[in-house]
């Protein structure tokens, strides 16, 4: 798992330009909830990325710690909240960080909380919480409908990758991801937060056969590919997007689920 989280480093910055940012609607939605209108919420994120997130959030005026083990992505995240003097990155995984009870009216993690230990995260989260405070987890998955590309790539995968395919990879989505659907019942079977809400934002995205391919790029389960199966897989969904004109719309939704940390169980 640290391997897997480790391994973005090697592509920080192509992360930055090929991953995709997350929508205002999203950051209103998540400050609602919290009941803060920015400005003085102090917030603590896991897995910062690039700074995705963080500069969304950070351009709302939130003096944000942002969490993110891998100095490479650090460092770029640095770099895209310079312009937020309320962010602060510091190299860490949640689960190593010693962070103070009750410090935090938000945590929140952008495409990053299934990387954290399952045994730690839901209690940590509640530990740093302020009573009442909130979790806001979101992510970004493929819609695919009645797109004719979705079948010739889900032949493809199955043909040369049938193992990675298994598993479900979140991007280019093809079949289920393991685990992701039951996110919002395991927050509300945790015991630690109540009032548990989910909400998706739906969008579009437009790739050529490269950006595509770029995008593949950045998900850790393609780069521990063995070289020629990943150059062998590349290739093949080039020439799948070739044939569709060289150039595919694929619908995406962003999902997010919020809870609130129940007061009495607060530390």
């Amino acid at each position: 798992m640290r391997e897997q989280r480790l391994v973005f480093g090697e592509v920080a910055e192509l992360y930055d330009r090929a991953r995709a940012g997350y929508p205002a609607a999203l950051v209103d939605d998540v400050l609602g909830f919290a009941q803060g209108d920015g400005p003085g919420l102090r917030a603590l994120e896991v897995g910062a990325g690039t700074g995705k997130a963080t500069a969304a959030f950070g351009a709302r005026g939130l003096d944000i710690l942002a969490l993110e083990p891998s100095p490479a992505m650090a460092e770029v995240a640095r770099r895209n909240c310079r312009a937020f003097p309320g962010v602060r990155v510091t190299e860490a995984s949640f689960e190593d960080w010693p962070g103070p009870p009750g410090g935090f009216g938000l945590v929140y993690s952008a495409s990053a909380w299934h990387w954290v230990d399952p045994a730690v995260r839901n209690r940590k989260a509640a530990e740093v919480l302020s009573p009442g405070g909130t979790l806001a987890l979101f992510w970004h998955r493929v819609r695919w409908q009645d797109e004719p590309l979705r079948d010739e790539l889900d032949r493809l995968y199955r043909r040369l990758v049938p193992g990675l395919y298994a598993q479900g990879p979140g991007f280019p989505g093809l079949s289920t991801r393991r685990g992701e659907g039951s996110a919002g019942d395991e927050i509300g079977a945790s015991g630690w937060f109540a009032d548990v809400t989910e909400r998706l934002y739906p969008w579009s995205a437009t790739f050529t056969a490269d950006s595509f391919a770029e995008l593949l790029m950045t998900q850790s389960d393609h780069r521990l590919l063995p070289e020629d199966q990943r150059t062998e897989l590349l290739d093949g969904v080039r020439e799948i997007i070739a044939r569709h004109g060289g150039e595919v719309e694929i619908p995406h939704a962003t999902r997010l689920i919020l809870a609130r940390n129940r007061p009495a169980l607060a530390l």
